[in-house]
């Protein structure tokens, strides 16, 4: 697969033959600096993949579509949103619409692919993730919604992590080979390497502290929802509470509390429908000594109570 990408393409071949610019009739309608997904996307197709091209710089643009760069070997050097991002070999790079991205010129040896997805494709992958709040779910709701909440980008250091690195070559594969039900089986591929992502948020690269900040806060949410507290982690991080709060608030768009209460709650419908603990256990489990209290905001955030999600649940299997 890397010998095939590794490939001179046509465009390629008119660079190195001397071509000074993309050939912007490829990617764009007109004078518009917006790569148009009609341009790269046959009729009725939600994704597709083709190689970065190399021997050139990419000037500034936006996209109309979704992009995910997989860099397959060597390196490139991308601007996005002005911010420097270099993607080593293994490493992935999500780009929503709202951002401006640029690439500097890259070399034989160093293959990027890029994911071109229409935002639809992802719908199959945000059932799949659930309702907690992160920071792949955030990305995945404005590029759904063609909101610009956040900074619009996401960028993974996964090289050493085979099963990402499975998941991504499998999709290549599928999308390569045109095999049979390659819709299907692409989406599902992608909603699976989402959830395998979304165990590995410390794999996220930060190139501001105030992403950085809230990135920590949401690790410590995931696995400190029963006990922690804002006042711990804020002391843990050495930022003044009223400052962090703001920046949770800004990026999320939720509260601290309304987070940790998301992820008990995720975790109680989780124990409810794989576990035959009562619902009174459950509760405490997930750091509810209020059973009456929990039962309340299981049923506002899930519209029927503990008991019949379950019910419900089991009913599904």
């Amino acid at each position: 697969m890397l010998a095939y990408l590794q490939g001179i393409t046509a465009e390629e071949k008119a660079i190195l033959d001397g071509k000074s610019s993309i050939d912007r009739d490829i990617y764009m309608q007109g004078q518009s600096n917006t790569v148009n997904a009609k341009k790269l996307l046959a009729a009725g197709k939600l994704i597709t993949i083709r190689p970065h091209t190399r021997f050139i710089h990419f000037p500034e643009h936006t996209h109309d579509y979704v992009e995910v760069v997989y860099m397959c070997a060597g390196q490139t050097t991308h601007i996005v949103n002005g911010k420097t991002i270099i993607l080593e070999q293994g490493d992935l790079l999500f780009l929503s619409q709202s951002v401006t991205h640029e690439v500097c010129k890259a070399e034989e040896e160093d293959v990027a692919v890029n994911f071109i997805v229409l935002p639809d494709f992802f719908a199959t992958t945000l059932i799949a993730i659930g309702e907690e709040e992160t920071p792949l779910r955030k990305f995945l709701v404005d590029c759904l919604c063609g909101q610009n909440t956040g900074r619009g980008y996401l960028h993974f250091n996964v090289s050493g992590l085979k099963p990402i690195q499975n998941l991504v070559e499998n999709l290549l594969w599928t999308l390569l080979e045109e095999t049979p039900n390659r819709r299907k089986i692409s989406q599902t591929t992608m909603a699976l390497l989402f959830l395998q992502l979304m165990g590995y948020t410390e794999m996220l690269a930060n190139e501001d502290q105030e992403d950085a900040a809230v990135f920590q806060v949401l690790r410590y949410v995931e696995t400190n929802y029963v006990q922690g507290s804002f006042a711990e982690i804020s002391q843990r991080l050495h930022y003044d509470p009223s400052w962090l709060s703001r920046e949770i608030k800004r990026e999320t768009g939720k509260t601290y509390t309304r987070l940790v209460q998301e992820k008990r709650l995720a975790q109680a419908a989780f124990l409810l429908k794989n576990t035959d603990r009562n619902v009174a256990d459950i509760s405490a489990a997930v750091g509810y000594e209020n059973i009456s209290y929990f039962h309340r905001i299981f049923a506002e955030a899930y519209g029927m109570s503990p008991r019949d999600y379950r019910l419900q649940e089991r009913t599904l299997i």
